[in-house]
């Protein structure tokens, strides 16, 4: 399964959004990550379509989480961006060519959807059993106690 880079920067800008103590603006957030803004916002809107993160306007406008970290999943993240549509999509091609299989024998789904299936679905639950929370902790664990501090002191233009 593929994914595209903004799975990528949109779980990263939902980590540093639950460490931020207001609002985020999407170029302070494409500046930290070193990625293009016009491309960011875009994630960021469909972030926002999905409800996981809200927007507000004016002078100390930005983004938000709107639930906290805990209660948000990667699942959730990346249903955002890459939409809910399975990955893996059946056409029945045992139906075609020389020796097609009959509708009868086709009422149940063959071992192949099955296991494509099966295999998407334990990825999804595998997601869904991850945090923001999680992730945050887990980049507190690998780079230090200083790290969240020091982000909160440089979106707050400190640093």
């Amino acid at each position: 399964m593929r994914m595209s880079a903004g799975v990528e920067w949109a779980v990263h800008c939902c980590v540093v959004l639950s460490q931020a103590e207001g609002p985020v603006p999407a170029t302070r957030l494409a500046e930290f990550h070193g990625v293009s803004r016009t491309y960011l916002a875009k994630h960021l809107q469909q972030l926002a379509k999905a409800g996981l993160i809200v927007a507000t306007e004016g002078r100390v406008g930005g983004y938000a989480l709107t639930r906290p970290a805990a209660e948000v999943s990667v699942l959730d993240v990346v249903l955002a961006i890459e939409g809910r549509e399975t990955a893996f999509q059946c056409t029945e091609i045992r139906q075609n060519g020389p020796l097609p299989a009959s509708p009868e024998n086709c009422r149940r789904a063959c071992g192949i959807a099955r296991v494509m299936w099966a295999a998407e679905q334990a990825w999804r639950d595998s997601l869904a059993n991850v945090t923001i929370a999680d992730l945050a902790a887990g980049v507190e664990r690998d780079t230090g106690p200083r790290t969240f501090p020091a982000l909160r002191g440089w979106l707050a233009g400190q640093a």
